[in-house]
C-alpha cells in the first residue's frame, strides 16, 4: 500500500513533535504482534498519514489470520495531514473487502491526551474511554513543562513525565483489554535517568514486555526527517506478570537488513533490586561480554566514601563573573573542553568557553576546594569512541585555592573535597575501560551521562581500585593499555563474584523462530494466555523495504465507517 508523502516545515514539526515512520519500519512493527482475536479493536493515536495502521491492515490481510473484522480509532491533531489519513483508511477499506475483512474507522482530530486523560479521570462532561485490543504507535516527541496543560491532564490519572511520548504511551495502555498488546516506537531515553523513572515505573506495572528492538544508528527510523536520535521498538501485553526470557533484537533499520537477536534472562533486562528500573538492552555480543565482566561487581560508590555531582557553575547565571583568561581575584573553571586524554588542559586559551571566575561571595556557593576530582563528560558527541569519558583534576598541576566544575560536568568527591590521589587514578582507568563503556550502554540509548546513571553502577573495591592506581604510572595510556590493566585486576579481584551464564545470540537464524516466541514460557506468567503469542520477527526476518506518522496538538473531531466527528 503506498502511503502519500506529507512534508511540514521543520518549526511545524518541532512544534508537533511529529516524526514519520518509513515503510519498512511500519511493517517490521506490524509483523511484532502476537496472535489476535477474530474482531480487532485498533488504536492509533498521532496516526500521521496513517501508515501504521496500513502496516498493520497488510498483515491482517495476508491470510495467515482469522480475523474478520478490525475497528480501527485514530488521532491527528495535524489537519494538513488529515486528507491523506482518509485516503489511506480507504485503501485499508479496499484491502480488506478483498480480504473478506470487515473494517470500519474512527478519526479524531482532537486533542489525545485531553480528551483521554478526561475520559480516565472520570470527568463529569466527558465520555467514558474505549477499550482496545492493539494499539500501534509512533506518539509525538515533544519536551513539556511542567505548568502545561498536557502536564496537568496527565498529572490527572497519575501519569508524571516530561516527554509527551511518554504520556501517550502511558495513556494508550491504560485502553488495552488484559492482555491487549502495544507495539510502540518511542526514543530510547526513557530506560534510563532520573526525569524518567516514575514513567519506567508506570510502564512496567502495567505492561508485560515481550521485546525491545534497537536501531544501530540513530538516523535510521526517521532517516527523511534528518533526526538523530537513538529509537527503541518496543512490544507489550497489557498484564503485571513479567515473562522469564525476553527477546532483543537490533539492525541498521535499512530495507532488508539483517536482525541479530539474544534471548535473555528478564531479571537481566530490568533487575529485581534495582530501585531506578533502568531497562538494560545488550544489543550486541559485547554488551554481554561486558556484562559477564563486570556483573560480579558489588561494591558501591557510597561503600566506597566517594559520591558524584553535577558541575555546580551554570554559566548563563554568572555570566558577569566569567572571565576569557585568569587573572587576579580568579579562580580555574572547568569545561568539558578542558578535557585532555586523562587529565586536563588548562587554561585553554584558543577555546570558545571562558578559563577562569571571579572568587568571591556571589560565586563562592558554586566553588568547591581544590582537591584531586575525576570528572567525567555529562554529554558526549555520537562520534566519540567511548559513550563515558573521564579526566583526572589534579591541583599539583593546576593551583588554586577553590575551583569551578561548569553544569556539563560530572565530579566524584569525597563528602564534597577531593580524592586520595591513588583510589582516583583506578578509578580513572575503570571509568575509561572498553568493558565498563560498552556495560554503559546497555541502558543508555543517549549521550547524556547522569550523575544517578554513575551512581547506579557497582564498582571493583577500594583495594583493586587502589591497585590499578599504583600500577597506572601514566594518565595518557592507549587504549588498549587501560583495558588489559583494568581486565588484570578485575579477573584477579576478590570483589569480581560469578555471573549468570552468557545470552543466546543468533543473526537471522530460522531455527531460533520457535525459540523466540515464547509461548509456552510466557504463557505461564502472562495474563490472559491466549494473548501471549510474541513473534520474535517478521516472517522474512528482515526489515522490509515510505511514510508514517504524526502527531497531535489542537481539536476538532472527525469520525468515519466512513464517519467523521466534529
Amino acid at each position: 500500500m503506498k502511503i502519500e508523502a506529507i512534508s511540514n516545515t521543520r518549526t511545524r514539526q518541532e512544534e508537533l513533535g511529529q516524526f514519520l515512520t518509513a515503510t519498512p519500519v511500519a511493517d517490521f512493527m506490524a509483523a511484532m504482534f502476537g496472535s489476535l482475536p477474530e474482531s480487532v479493536r485498533l488504536l492509533d493515536a498521532g496516526a500521521g498519514a496513517g501508515a501504521l495502521t496500513a502496516a498493520f491492515v497488510s498483515r491482517c490481510c495476508d491470510k495467515r489470520h482469522s480475523i474478520r473484522a478490525i475497528d480501527a480509532t485514530l488521532y491527528e491533531i495535524d489537519d494538513k495531514i488529515l486528507p491523506s489519513l482518509v485516503a489511506t483508511m480507504r485503501e485499508c477499506e479496499q484491502l480488506c473487502s478483498a480480504a473478506a475483512i470487515r473494517f470500519t474507522f474512527n478519526i479524531h482530530s482532537t486533542d489525545f491526551v485531553q480528551e483521554m486523560s478526561a475520559g480516565l479521570a472520570g470527568d463529569f462532561f466527558a465520555n467514558r474511554p474505549p477499550a482496545f485490543d492493539v494499539a500501534i504507535a509512533n506518539p509525538p516527541y515533544r519536551k513539556i513543562s511542567t505548568d502545561s496543560a498536557e502536564r496537568h491532564a496527565l498529572r490527572s490519572v497519575g501519569i508524571e513525565t516530561s516527554n509527551l511520548y511518554a504520556g501517550f504511551i502511558a495513556l494508550i495502555y491504560r485502553l488495552l483489554v488484559p492482555g491487549g498488546q502495544i507495539v510502540g516506537i518511542t526514543p530510547r531515553s526513557f530506560c534510563n535517568g532520573p526525569y524518567f523513572r516514575p514513567f519506567r515505573e508506570d510502564f512496567l506495572r502495567h505492561l508485560e514486555l515481550r521485546r525491545l528492538h534497537v536501531f544501530d544508528s540513530r538516523r535510521a527510523a526517521f532517516r527523511n526527517d534528518c533526526v538523530l536520535q537513538e529509537n527503541i521498538i518496543f512490544h507489550a501485553a497489557r498484564g503485571q506478570n513479567q515473562p522469564s526470557e525476553i527477546v532483543i533484537s537490533s539492525s541498521s533499520g535499512e530495507s532488508n537488513a539483517e536482525i541479530t537477536e539474544s534471548v535473555l534472562p528478564f531479571a537481566e533486562i530490568v533487575r529485581p533490586s534495582d530501585p531506578e528500573k533502568f531497562i538494560h538492552i545488550p544489543s550486541q555480543a559485547s554488551h554481554t561480554t561486558a556484562r559477564e565482566s563486570l556483573d560480579g561487581l558489588k561494591t558501591s560508590l557510597t561503600s566506597l566514601g566517594l559520591t558524584i555531582s553535577t558541575g555546580r557553575v551554570v554559566d548563563f547565571r554568572l555570566k558577569d563573573a566569567l572571565r576569557k583568561e585568569p587573572g587576579r581575584g580568579t579562580v580555574p573553571l572547568l569545561y568539558p573542553c578542558h578535557f585532555n586524554g586523562g587529565t586536563v588542559h588548562w587554561p585553554k586559551l584558543e577555546a570558545r568557553k571562558p578559563n577562569a571566575i571571579l572568587d568571591n561571595d556571589e560565586t563562592r556557593p558554586w566553588l568547591v576546594p581544590s582537591g584531586v576530582y575525576l570528572l567525567t563528560k555529562r554529554f558526549t558527541s555520537k562520534e566519540e569512541r567511548r559513550r563515558l569519558v573521564a579526566c583526572l583534576f589534579d591541583p599539583d598541576q593546576v593551583k588554586a585555592e577553590r575551583i569551578g566544575f561548569e553544569n556539563h560536568l560530572n565530579y566524584f568527591h569525597a563528602n564534597g573535597h577531593g580524592l586520595e590521589h591513588t583510589l582516583a587514578v583506578g578509578l580513572l582507568a575503570f571509568l575509561n575501560s572498553t568493558a565498563l563503556d560498552q556495560y554503559f550502554r546497555r541502558f543508555s540509548g543517549h549521550t547524556q551521562v547522569n550523575a544517578t546513571d554513575l551512581r547506579s553502577l557497582s564498582y571493583p573495591d577500594g583495594e583493586t581500585l587502589r591497585a590499578m592506581g599504583r600500577e597506572m604510572k601514566a594518565l595518557d595510556l592507549s587504549q588498549s593499555e587501560i583495558d588489559r590493566l583494568v581486565h588484570k585486576h578485575l579477573n584477579d579481584s576478590s570483589s569480581l563474584k560469578p555471573s549468570p551464564a552468557p545470552a543466546r545470540w543468533t543473526a537471522n537464524a530460522a531455527k531460533n523462530s520457535k525459540r523466540c516466541s515464547p509461548d509456552a514460557k510466557q504463557a505461564s506468567s502472562s495474563s490472559p494466555p491466549s494473548k501471549t503469542a510474541a513473534p520474535c520477527r517478521p516472517s522474512s526476518h528482515k526489515l522490509p523495504g515510505n511514510p508514517k506518522s504524526g502527531s497531535p496538538k489542537t481539536p476538532t473531531t472527525w469520525s468515519t465507517s466512513m464517519e467523521i466527528v466534529s
